[in-house]
């Protein structure tokens, strides 16, 4: 099984107690516990500070599935969870891929902390997940709430932690296996 992740610096693997764009290592990585765990080829493609793109870039060929987690940087930079909606419309529309082999994740609500110093961005950020249910729902393709996972975060607020990262790979291929 050929397996794609697209996403942002969660799928990248970012470690917020560095300020040089570090890695956690890929034992605690969570595209990398999935990869051990079903022995699937699965290709990391996180990009920190990754958007939402208006269309699909060139995949590599024969994916058998496509996880996708974005959004947190659109709500970052002051897109509502609407018009994030919309952008995660657009591009899913343009993903050159059957449907069944397209699988949305909505990311883990962000919490307190240095970069989200009030509730609006959290509220958001649950409402993303909501927008998104909906949306793949419409576009017939798989979704997971990552917001029932258990999710821990830095304290940043946004960034997975070590043991987020573990619980996001348990649930996620939980989620692949329903």
């Amino acid at each position: 099984m050929k397996v794609l992740c697209f996403g942002d610096s969660n799928t990248y693997g970012y470690d917020p107690r560095s300020y040089f764009g570090g890695r956690y290592a890929a034992d605690s990585r969570w595209v990398d516990l999935l990869a051990r765990k079903t022995g699937w080829k699965v290709e990391n493609l996180g990009e920190p500070g990754r958007e939402i793109p208006q269309t699909a870039p060139a995949f590599p060929p024969g994916l058998d599935l496509l996880l996708c987690m974005l959004g947190t940087n659109d709500l970052l930079q002051g897109r509502s969870p609407t018009e994030t909606t919309a952008r995660m419309e657009r591009f899913l529309k343009s993903v050159p891929l059957e449907r069944e082999k397209i699988f949305l994740i909505a990311p883990p609500p962000m919490a307190r902390g240095t970069w989200v110093p009030d509730t609006k961005l959290i509220d958001d950020s649950k409402a993303l997940a909501q927008g998104y249910r909906a949306l793949a729902g419409r576009l017939g393709v798989r979704f997971a709430d990552a917001g029932a996972w258990g999710v821990s975060l830095a304290y940043d607020g946004v960034h997975f932690t070590q043991q987020g990262h573990k619980a996001f790979a348990e649930g996620i291929f939980k989620a692949l296996f329903q």
